[in-house]
């Protein structure tokens, strides 16, 4: 080979290390750039924030000032999964395939299904877990606006518990931003509302987490109480013993001192724990026993007044999202209602639709309070 075609060859080597060192480059660079806008633009919301009741859509409905004793009532709470669960849908953290829901028309299929499936039930009030106001993975659909269209004879509030920046996992299909809560709604007057900050994780976990909180609605009694309704949503996906530990303890804690001024208390929504367990014994899945040690001796978890051979022959109210209706599936009950020694449940059931909307199902309790 001549010299000049040595230079030649020489150089052509040359080229094409420093392009794939400009290649290399710019990905670190991108990296990095990702990194600190996701650190930047991450915040916890903030505790003790004030939430405000919207008034009924219908503006002829019927709402009560006052929840009177001796009465029946019936709530309903339910995880709506984002509208994304259709029964064949497969959750990516849980194993399956999709980050997104399969379009905004299934996703409003799904969102209006379950406000349906909700009110079919006639509750005088209803906790909503998993909703989205404006997020890429369903494609920007208010879902709030949908349910309280759809339940238009409620007063209802909500709680954001997911704010987050544009997440690039997983590749295939990017779970974006997110911003979503939960909702509580209410035939009667709620008047004040508060979202309290649950303790989360302070690893990487975070940022791939809700922003784990619930809520605490005041409706007036007729005896110059109040009926305090709190919509919760705790930590899933084996969060750590110390972040369960100070979640159980903060709702311990809320229950105590609404007791303690008299109040009537409900406590709903997707615990992220087993419900039909007293302890971990004979637990296999991710999801630990809620302890009955950690709720105030004056409150129950309302499953536990069902015979012991009906709550564990009762229909599961959470499926496994890894997998589609159909194929082998693992059920958990997550989703229930803890109520103090005031209140008397008079009928307590989980709805077994088949996971027809959601990954979960309702589940419905009928009380009175004494």
């Amino acid at each position: 080979m001549s010299k000049s075609g040595e230079i030649r060859k020489k150089n052509r080597k040359k080229t094409i290390f420093t392009v794939i060192g400009l290649i290399l480059a710019t990905i670190i660079a991108l990296a990095v750039a990702y990194l600190l806008y996701v650190f930047s633009v991450y915040h916890r919301i903030d505790d003790h924030q004030l939430i405000q009741t919207a008034p009924a859509v219908n503006q002829s409905a019927e709402i009560g000032t006052a929840v009177s004793l001796e009465q029946e009532y019936t709530i309903v709470t339910y995880n709506v999964g984002f509208g994304a669960y259709s029964p064949d849908y497969t959750f990516f953290m849980d194993g399956g395939k999709s980050s997104w829901a399969k379009s905004k028309e299934s996703a409003t299929s799904l969102i209006t299904g379950a406000g349906d499936l909700s009110l079919s039930f006639e509750p005088d009030f209803v906790l909503l877990q998993e909703i989205d106001v404006d997020s890429t993975r369903t494609y920007h659909l208010d879902e709030l606006e949908l349910l309280r269209n759809k339940l238009s004879d409620y007063v209802s509030n909500f709680a954001v518990n997911y704010d987050s920046p544009f997440l690039l996992y997983p590749f295939y299909e990017p779970h974006g931003s997110s911003y979503a809560g939960i909702a509580t709604f209410s035939k009667y007057d709620i008047t004040s509302a508060e979202r309290r900050s649950l303790p989360i994780s302070s690893s990487m976990s975070k940022f791939v987490d809700l922003d784990r909180c619930y809520s605490v609605s005041r409706i007036p009694t007729e005896n110059g109480k109040e009926l305090i309704i709190i919509n919760v949503h705790m930590s899933a996906y084996g969060s750590s013993p110390e972040v369960r530990a100070g979640q159980t303890a903060m709702l311990r804690e809320e229950m105590e001192k609404e007791y303690a001024a008299g109040n009537y208390v409900i406590v709903g929504g997707d615990y992220n724990h087993n419900l039909k367990l007293y302890d971990d014994y004979g637990n296999m899945g991710w999801a630990k026993a809620y302890g009955r040690d950690l709720i105030p001796e004056t409150f129950t978890f309302a499953i536990d007044l069902l015979d012991e051979e009906i709550r564990y022959q009762m229909h599961n109210s959470c499926r496994d999202s890894g997998k589609p209706v159909g194929v082998y599936n693992n059920t958990i009950t997550l989703d229930g209602f803890i109520i103090s020694d005031n209140i008397e449940c008079i009928e307590y059931y989980n709805y077994d639709s088949g996971y027809l909307y959601s990954d979960h199902d309702p589940v419905v309790m009928t009380f009175v309070l004494k």
